[in-house]
């Protein structure tokens, strides 16, 4: 019965959810161990399953030496699959409701500054179509937000530049629209003249219908964007920088600009404003570097 459960959870991550392969990787991973461990427990029913025993996973967790973010990961899919149960009928109760994950000492996210991101941009003068293309790739991570798995996920047919906006799909194939303009609109617009059409011309067979493609004409992958990235970062110095930061940078500097919180968390596609409040922290370092640098008895000690 719990195999058979485990099963009808990930096909519904899988239809319902339009979870990524990536994502049902991770959950079928988490999932397994879960498994295991009660297979250790000599349970094989979900009626078999309580509070304590989800309890005692967590503590065998711990015992592996697993971090507390990656503790708190494996609960989240053990609790969501337990709530997939009771909405299916095939419980009663969730016995990984009540169970605490360990708390995650709060990180603030790695953002460049204005500067580092202009210096990063700056040096992308490669002409080649692979130069106007990661020069296009950036530009669009830093000025549209976008997480690597939606600007490889791009197609043509995504664009509206004369409009302004990008057609963005998200997590769960979640659509959003947003704004493209300035540096990145122009960057783009340059890769669609001169780069891709000679990335195409590479294809041996019908080209890919991806905005960005490879040497190949195939679609980039998330891979090969992580690495086109991290090697822009170690030319300014920022080495192993990572996409992600990039989005990071996006969403913090439209912050000290002004922009609405809310609005952000539309940008980035967050479900939950709580998600997004996590630049306000940055903000809050910005404005307390700006005091400092600009009180006249902000850096005054005793003598």
């Amino acid at each position: 019965m719990l195999d058979e459960a485990i099963r009808e959870y990930l096909s519904y991550l899988r239809i319902e959810r339009g979870a990524s392969p990536h994502t049902l990787a991770a959950y079928e991973r988490g999932l397994d161990c879960y498994q295991a461990f009660l297979g250790s427990e000599g349970v094989a029913s979900l009626d078999e399953i309580d509070p304590l025993l989800v309890s005692a996973y967590e503590q065998s967790l711990r015992k592996q030496g697993l971090a507390p973010t990656s503790i708190r990961q494996r609960l989240s899919v053990v609790r969501g699959f337990h709530r997939f149960c009771v909405r299916d009928g095939n419980a009663k109760v969730n016995p990984a409701e009540s169970v605490r994950a360990p708390k995650v000492p709060a990180r603030l996210p790695d953002v460049l500054s204005v500067e580092e991101v202009g210096a990063l941009l700056d040096r992308l003068d490669d002409e080649s179509p692979q130069g106007l293309r990661n020069r296009a790739m950036l530009e669009i991570l830093y000025g549209c937000g976008l997480r690597v798995s939606e600007l490889t996920g791009l197609n043509p047919a995504d664009l509206f530049l004369e409009d302004g906006f990008v057609r963005v799909f998200g997590k769960g194939s979640k659509e959003r629209i947003v704004p493209i303009a300035g540096a990145a609109l122009r960057a783009v617009q340059v890769y669609l003249a001169s780069g891709r059409p000679a990335l195409a011309e590479a294809a041996s067979g019908r080209p890919s219908e991806a905005l960005f493609l490879n040497k190949r004409g195939g679609r980039i992958t998330r891979q090969s964007v992580h690495s086109i990235v991290a090697r822009a970062g170690g030319a300014i110095g920022r080495e192993d920088l990572h996409p992600h930061t990039l989005r990071h940078s996006f969403a913090t500097h439209l912050l000290e600009g002004g922009a609405d919180l809310r609005i952000i968390q539309e940008l980035l596609g967050h479900e939950s404003i709580s998600t997004t409040q996590i630049y306000t922290h940055v903000d809050r370092s910005h404005i307390r570097e700006e005091y400092r640098h600009a009180h006249p008895r902000a850096s005054w000690t005793a003598q």
